[in-house]
């Protein structure tokens, strides 16, 4: 059955039907991170939720080229192009060269993206490797005339450019109201306005990372990056553009203005935004002390929560809140969201011990349709984990014995977990690794039998009750003894 997908789109404020440029062909851009610190979660939850729709469009049949950039240059302190270039200052301090800071970082944000099972993308550019784009491109916009040079830097001229189109499209503000709460410049008397950006800037003599272009030697602004790297590989009208909501008000913003500037185009279709991170109701951020890092949660070493939580269940756990909605972060939310998860894959590993009979009392058709109908209206991941809850509900019954289930619904009852558990919301069993534990298990549970055979029922329950201590629960039956992580 062909599934309609709406998606929110935050250059209009409401839901869209998704329709691709050029189907069965996606064009998919999210911007990257800046690689001078450790990923944060904040950073996490967007990916996550980028993988989700990545997944999910690929699980509808398209072809995504999905593209996220690294930032490895020209990413300033202040987003008013002031301050020391972030790289920059990070390898002064370590007294290192930047693209050492730069290695550094985007293997730890690799390894933590490999953690919480994030697919790559199929184009991962960096900004310096694309340096020459950046300078075409600010040349191009130089020959529209909404930009200016000033001693060797050059200037987007926003109060020009919204003379014939409109700069706050996204925001849905007017350029009236940004300038009202926007600072004087300062000490940026070269600008002519207060809400010019740069596209090139000179460097200064101790500035590490430069190069050379028609103007000075200098490096690009930090917006430029991702309009030129889009349009390298997306074109210059691709599907959708996403990340953090707090990139809305500026990043986003100046892309827009520089892609019509150059090309008279808007670069993407769709733009789409994800949610901020809460702690128990508030901003998470270091000045307030309460933030951590990914693998702060993982082993546990934070002064938030009471215990470490494995990267499946903190995955699974931003998934139990769509994209667009606040995360809070909390002990009981996330004790919540870890017996939760552990109760889908309990059912997904009973999957295959059920045995078909020959009449069913349920037609996983209509639930498989509701698991699409959840991801089909933007890409509900709440609505279809509490689907697959269900399902869970039908696996458990059929193996106790209180529901029946046909051949043909219990193929298709495992068509959905594997679709929609693994392929859809990317969650494995982080125990699968583990070849041996089965054996194990097995082995056992068989010196418990031998115990109870022997009418040894003492060391009988303690091995059930020591089982039980350490995270696994024994169900006898008639057909014998099951095991199964709680």
């Amino acid at each position: 059955m062909e599934q309609k997908l709406f998606v929110y789109n935050t250059l209009t404020r409401k839901k869209e039907e998704f329709k691709a440029i050029n189907p069965p062909h996606v064009g998919m851009y999210v911007c990257g991170p800046t690689v001078y610190s450790d990923v944060h979660l904040g950073n996490c939850r967007t990916y996550i939720s980028f993988d989700l729709i990545f997944r999910y469009l690929s699980q509808l049949g398209y072809k995504v080229r999905y593209v996220r950039n690294i930032t490895d240059a020209g990413h300033l302190e202040g987003d008013a192009d002031e301050g020391e270039d972030k790289i920059a200052k990070k390898a002064k301090l370590a007294k290192l060269e930047p693209m050492e800071i730069v290695q550094k970082y985007t293997v730890g944000f690799h390894d933590v993206m490999e953690e919480l099972n994030i697919l790559p993308p199929s184009i991962e550019p960096t900004a310096t490797g694309h340096v020459i784009e950046q300078i075409e491109m600010i040349k191009q916009i130089l020959e529209s005339g909404y930009a200016y040079e000033v001693d060797g830097s050059v200037y987007f001229d926003v109060e020009k450019y919204n003379q014939n189109h409109d700069y706050g499209i996204l925001n849905g503000r007017n350029l009236d109201d940004l300038l009202t709460n926007t600072r004087a410049l300062g000490g940026q008397q070269e600008k002519r306005g207060r809400l010019d950006f740069a596209l090139w800037i000179k460097a200064k003599p101790e500035h590490l990372q430069t190069w050379p272009s028609p103007w000075s030697l200098g490096f690009p602004g930090w917006h430029l990056e991702c309009s030129a790297m889009s349009d390298k590989y997306l074109g210059q009208h691709f599907d959708i553009h996403g990340g953090g909501m707090d990139l809305v008000p500026t990043h986003h913003t100046n892309e827009i203005a520089q892609n019509i500037a150059c090309c008279g185009k808007m670069p993407a279709n769709y733009w789409v935004h994800t949610n901020m991170l809460t702690v128990n109701g508030q901003k998470m951020s270091k000045s307030l002390g309460n933030s951590f890092l990914p693998h702060e949660l993982f082993s546990g070493n934070n002064s938030i929560l009471n215990k470490p939580y494995s990267p499946m269940t903190v995955r699974f756990f931003m998934l139990q809140a769509h994209y667009r909605s606040t995360l809070d972060f909390g002990n009981e939310a996330m004790e919540a969201s870890e017996k939760g998860f552990k109760r889908l894959l309990n059912a997904w590993e009973l999957i295959d011990k059920l045995k078909a009979s020959e009449k069913s009392d349920v037609e996983i058709n209509l639930l498989m349709q509701r698991c699409y109908d959840a991801m089909n209206d933007d890409f509900n991941s709440p609505v279809l984990i509490a689907e697959l809850f269900e399902a869970s509900r039908i696996i458990n019954s059929v193996h106790d014995g209180k529901m029946k289930i046909d051949q043909q619904n219990l193929a298709l009852l495992k068509q959905l977990m594997k679709s929609f558990v693994q392929d859809v919301l990317g969650l494995k069993n982080e125990q699968a690794a583990d070849d041996d534990l089965p054996q194990v298990m097995n082995f056992i549970v068989d010196l418990r039998n031998e115990a109870k055979q022997s009418k040894d029922y003492a060391t009988s329950d303690k091995i059930r009750d020591g089982l039980q201590k350490i995270g696994f629960q024994l169900k006898d039956s008639k057909e014998g003894t099951n095991w199964t992580k709680i």
